[in-house]
This record gives C-alpha cells, sequence and structure tokens, in this order.
C-alpha cells in the first residue's frame, strides 16, 4: 500500500513539474511584500504546518476546520523578479490534488483539496529549491521531509 502512495505522490509531483493540469496555470501573480498564507488562501485558513525552500521562502499548509479544506501557498521571503515557482498539495486516500506552477513574484497558490480526517502530501518550489512533506498532519504515520537543490 505504502507503495502505491509513493507512485501517486511521484505522479503527482510529476505532473507538478511538468504543469500539464487544468489545475495549474502559468500566469505571474504579483503581490506585496509581507504576503501571508492567510492572505493568499483566506482569512478562515490557520498555518498547521509549514517547510523552508532554504532561504529563499516557505511553503505553507492550512486548514479551514469550517469547510474541512486544506490550502497550501509557497512565498519568497523576499519578493522580486519573477522567479520559477509551485505548490502543491495530494491526499493519497482520495487522490485528490491542487497545486500552482509558473513564474511568480511573491507566491505560488493557492491549492486547494478537501483534507478532513485524512494525511496530505504537500510542498513546492522556488528556483532550484525543491521541498516535499509526504504523511503529514495524520496521527498514524510519520511525515517525512525532503529538500532537493536541482
Amino acid at each position: 500500500m505504502r507503495i502505491v502512495r509513493n507512485v501517486a505522490a511521484v505522479g503527482a509531483a510529476t505532473a507538478l513539474a511538468v504543469g500539464g493540469t487544468v489545475a495549474f496555470g502559468a500566469t505571474t501573480a504579483s503581490a506585496a511584500p509581507n504576503v501571508t498564507p492567510q492572505g493568499v488562501c483566506g482569512k478562515a485558513y490557520k498555518t498547521v504546518n509549514s517547510v523552508p525552500v532554504g532561504s529563499l521562502g516557505t511553503v505553507y499548509l492550512t486548514y479551514n476546520s469550517a469547510n474541512g479544506k486544506n490550502c497550501v501557498a509557497t512565498i519568497r521571503t523576499n519578493p522580486g523578479s519573477a522567479k520559477p515557482m509551485s505548490t502543491y498539495i495530494y491526499v493519497p486516500a482520495t487522490d485528490d490534488w491542487a497545486g500552482d506552477d509558473g513564474n511568480f513574484t511573491s507566491y505560488a497558490g493557492p491549492g486547494y483539496v478537501y483534507g478532513k480526517g485524512y494525511c496530505v502530501s504537500w510542498g513546492g518550489s522556488i528556483a532550484n529549491v525543491y521541498v516535499s512533506v509526504d504523511n503529514s498532519n495524520c496521527a498514524s504515520l510519520k511525515e517525512q521531509r525532503t529538500t532537493e537543490i536541482r
């Protein structure tokens, strides 16, 4: 079963890398400095986890208890000229995933999935630094964090 989950997660990450789904856009998002996860995902979303993307920024996992949805956003530490960025979230139990991929000045996202009661895998990238968190926010499994520089 774990192999199936990893294959599905790799599939989601691969689709993210090639940007070949409807959920992904190639438009450039621009925002003022001091962008917050709640500014990207919505005020009702509370940050439940995060992972640094080297020194370039942070990927945030947020949750809205009113609708059971998770949201991810990758936010740069220092907004500026557009750089390749991505963010993704995947629910292995339901095979539901979403994300954003393109050249952005300050953030990638939001990506929303229904995650109430499920483990989620999520991550993102800025320039050549990629991060992922698998089996996140579920009591029965230990999450795995990976950072890769390509």
